[in-house]
């Protein structure tokens, strides 16, 4: 009996232990001090002397869905699997357009990452940033092309090769 209710008790330990930890490690919501009605102060200049703070409130992240698995082959046989995920960082407001053109760019950063795969840049130290940077240029210039400007970088997520 208790080996059949041992599991359960895990799973309820494991799942009140996570919403605990959620909770804890949550931010502090932001409270507005100011008055109802009245207008909040300025925020001192000293503040704001960095002008890519204000770059980074006009930008947002898009995740792309699903991971990208590429093939790398090595004389007509298959050595080994990269699986990408990819995410980007568009002007804000552009995420509905990101969506609407997704099965486009899925295909256009497959061509891409098969391209970089046959020109051997899967193979070896495939993640030295001398080798990514070729890569996230292409697949930047790829989605630009096809979405628009409003496309400023392809960030690589995660990246894993598992040799067969």
């Amino acid at each position: 009996m208790l080996s059949k209710l041992l599991p359960i008790i895990l799973l309820i330990i494991g799942t009140a232990g996570g919403i605990g930890a959620g909770i804890m490690l949550a931010p502090a919501p932001e409270e507005n001090h100011t008055a109802a009605g009245a207008e909040a102060a300025p925020e001192p200049a000293a503040e704001k002397d960095h002008s890519e703070e204000g770059e980074e409130d006009l930008r947002e992240y898009v995740k792309i869905n699903n991971q990208f698995v590429v093939p790398v082959v090595d004389r007509d046989q298959l050595t080994s699997l990269v699986v990408i995920s990819l995410s980007l960082e568009t002007a804000k407001g552009t995420s509905e357009k990101i969506r609407t053109y997704e099965p486009k760019l899925r295909d256009v950063f497959l061509q891409v990452l098969f391209d970089h795969a046959n020109m051997g840049g899967f193979r070896g130290a495939f993640t030295r940033s001398d080798v990514l940077e070729p890569l996230r240029t292409a697949l930047r210039e790829a989605a630009q092309k096809h979405v628009g400007k409003g496309i400023y970088d392809v960030l690589i997520m995660e990246i894993s090769r598992q040799d067969v």
